[in-house]
């Protein structure tokens, strides 16, 4: 098997060292670089002829830039590294700013060693690893999200719901927007009908309830 080069930036001592003494284990990973933050790493790369790593596992909370930043200037010196974030952010904007700025790979902190180097090695092929949740965050960020009835009505029939939800006619609905009363019985008649509903308080209800 190929000899995988593997850098680690991680400030988190405890975390840095179970990855320096678990990951050389297996005899296809050889740990070239450890550091603790972006700029050292860059530091180190300026000085080296030789590609350094082929594979990163990279922190996202760092001491001076953040491990997002760093993913841009990482891939200026090494635009075919496969960069792993690993960390304990597993929020959608996170996860998401990650991917598009160039990680192949966003895998949390408490997954198993043991998963982690099976992620190296996916990644070195060619593929793409993500831990079960942040896998299921990225889903759930592209899933068509479902319309809600009030998506479907115009904004002068919104206002014209929110009034009646404040308890005003219809005549003091037309003088409150400026429009004819035969107009707000026209906009209240689309709108039951859009609802599938019979009376303003089936509209009121359904305000109540968060389905508008």
């Amino acid at each position: 098997m190929k000899e995988i080069k593997l850098a680690i930036i991680e400030d988190d001592e405890v975390i840095k060292e179970s990855l320096e003494t678990f990951m050389p284990q297996h005899p296809s990973i050889l740990i070239t670089a450890s550091f603790t933050s972006v700029e050292a790493f860059l530091e180190k790369a300026r000085s080296l002829r030789k590609p350094l790593v082929d594979v990163m596992l990279l922190d996202i909370g760092l001491p001076g830039m953040s491990g997002i930043q760093g993913i841009y200037h990482i891939r200026q010196k090494y635009p075919d590294l496969d960069i792993i974030i690993l960390t304990t952010f597993e929020e959608d904007d996170k996860i998401y700013d990650a991917l598009c700025a160039g990680a192949c790979s966003y895998i949390s902190k408490r997954t198993p060693l043991l998963k982690i180097q099976e992620a190296i090695f996916t990644v070195s092929r060619g593929g793409s690893y993500m831990s079960p949740a942040v896998a299921r965050k990225i889903a759930q960020r592209f899933m068509p999200k479902a319309k809600k009835k009030g998506d479907e009505l115009s904004e002068r029939q919104m206002q014209i719901v929110q009034a009646l939800v404040d308890g005003l006619s219809y005549k003091m609905i037309g003088h409150k927007l400026d429009i004819s009363l035969d107009t707000v019985r026209d906009h209240i008649k689309r709108i039951y009908r859009t609802l599938e509903v019979n009376n303003k308080m089936e509209v009121i209800k359904k305000v109540m309830d968060g389905e508008l």
